[in-house]
């Protein structure tokens, strides 16, 4: 009986001990105070350091940037207290927060949305996909750096670039929190993709030639068309 009744305790102890903490557990900070440095690829240098507040909205952009709108992500990266974001190790006293506050968090930002159509005058951005696997690099292509038309020549290698969107349509693969735009995706033969590679370089300022001479053809083409009123908390630095 004696037993019986120690038993029934420990677990009504146990069970008020968990619903307190679940109750009364530390809510996710407002603020929180972040330090960061630039990444040197891993190698230990003398870099000035940057004590910089965040709000948690601005935490939470940067991070969503690395991972997307992955819950169970960004709640590891808080608790751990580090991330590299552009260039920069960003790292400050790690907090935890319960499945709910996190997903409470990242409401505000975008999801992805398959029924938004392509519209090849809102793109800003291209980047040619070369490559697979291990092998896989990517090159980005602003429509500000290939608007110009060369002399004597009637396209620009935005154009030529956008008729590859004209012959096959981009199909819509993600919303990218990085880039703050919806990403569609165009696959390219590899005589269509030598073809459109040797046409862009034939009319390229000399920027855009250095860029992509010595490239391989692309395998594909990603488009980005940034969101309207889209979430970001432009993070610094």
């Amino acid at each position: 009986m004696a037993r019986s009744s120690a038993i029934a305790c420990a677990t009504a102890s146990r069970n008020w001990a968990e619903n307190s903490h679940h109750s009364y557990g530390m809510p996710l900070p407002e603020t929180i105070t972040i330090r960061f440095t630039e990444e040197d690829a891993g190698y230990v240098t003398v870099r000035p350091v940057v004590k910089q507040t965040f709000r948690l909205a601005e935490l939470a952009d940067m991070v969503v940037s690395v991972t997307g709108k992955n819950v169970s992500r960004v709640q590891q990266i808080f608790r751990a207290g580090t991330v590299v974001y552009n260039g920069y190790r960003y790292w400050w006293d790690g907090f935890a927060g319960d499945e709910n506050e996190i997903t409470g968090a990242l409401a505000r930002f975008p999801d992805d949305d398959p029924s938004r159509l392509f519209n090849p005058a809102q793109v800003t951005s291209i980047t040619l996909e070369i490559g697979g696997g291990t092998q896989r690099s990517l090159v980005g292509v602003a429509r500000r750096e290939a608007s110009a038309k060369k002399l004597f020549h009637k396209r620009s290698p935005w154009e030529i670039l956008l008729k590859a969107a004209q012959d096959s349509t981009p199909r819509y693969e993600r919303y990218s929190h990085a880039e703050r735009a919806d990403v569609y995706r165009v696959h390219l033969s590899s005589e269509i993709a030598a073809s459109l590679l040797k046409q862009v370089l034939d009319v390229s300022p000399r920027g855009l030639q250095k860029k992509l001479t010595a490239r391989q053809p692309p395998a594909a083409m990603l488009f980005f068309v940034p969101r309207k009123n889209s979430v970001g908390a432009g993070s610094p630095p």
